[in-house]
């Protein structure tokens, strides 16, 4: 589905240089509704507002949390493209419904790609088709692993780490069995669309990776612990950093 980064930086395809990666906590056994509701309703009134819908996700270690990715042509793109959904039929249509599932949905990053290249490469990608909307499925998952690490850096140290990055981390994954999708570092620019809250004043750098299944994940992981070039790294960070093992549901344009 994507091409490995250095070659996706040489295509031209990389969609959205704005990115949001959202991170909704629900009511306990809700997951699946919202799931139903959104790859069954929300998608196609995104896009039709020209938001590019990259991927959504189930969280394989919180049970109740739903994550998403979500694409803009730019920050004003951004602020025309929430007004248009947020004011139109689709959302008010099915609003109450999704809402009635969450606990938060303030936890969001909004995101640049980390070098030109970086982001995500669509082309050809396509959704599977849905049969009926009427109820949400428990089993449209697929069996890839998407994994997003979230390295939290000290201010100005976004562009020193997505170099190293680059050069050191990519050659690692790849040579381990991992698939690199996207890396991004923080976009800093005043939030366009108010109304949605994001987490200002972050500084990270997001790689995307996929991989062929949890196992394979687990022994990437394992063999990038003792890998010197990932040790590296990690040195200097402000806090730990995050991994997210996800499951792409069925409407996901990544992990396919």
């Amino acid at each position: 589905m994507s091409l490995p980064l250095n070659a996706a930086s040489k295509s031209g395809l990389n969609a959205s240089p704005v990115v949001e990666l959202r991170q909704y906590t629900l009511k306990p056994g809700r997951r699946d509704t919202l799931i139903g509701i959104f790859d069954g309703h929300l998608i196609e009134g995104q896009e039709a507002a020209d938001m590019t819908i990259i991927g959504q996700f189930r969280d394989l270690d919180r049970p109740d949390m739903f994550i998403w990715l979500r694409g803009f042509e730019g920050m004003e793109a951004r602020k025309d493209a929430l007004t248009a959904f947020y004011e139109g039929p689709v959302w008010a249509a099915w609003r109450d419904a999704a809402n009635a599932t969450m606990i938060s949905s303030d936890d969001v990053l909004l995101l640049k790609p980390a070098w030109p290249g970086a982001g995500f490469d669509l082309s050809g990608a396509q959704r599977a088709a849905l049969p009926g909307h009427e109820k949400p499925s428990r089993d449209n998952r697929l069996s890839d692993i998407v994994a997003i690490k979230i390295h939290h850096l000290r201010p100005g140290a976004e562009a020193g780490f997505a170099s190293r990055f680059e050069a050191d981390a990519i050659p690692v994954l790849a040579a381990f069995g991992a698939r690199p999708l996207a890396a991004f570092v923080s976009e800093h620019a005043e939030n366009s669309f108010p109304r949605l809250p994001v987490r200002s004043g972050e500084n990270v750098f997001i790689s995307v990776a996929a991989f062929d299944s949890a196992d394979t994940h687990e022994s990437v992981e394992a063999a990038l612990a003792a890998a010197p070039a990932w040790q590296a790294l990690q040195l200097g960070l402000a806090r730990p950093t995050e991994t997210l093992r996800l499951s792409p549901t069925s409407q996901s344009l990544l992990g396919r």
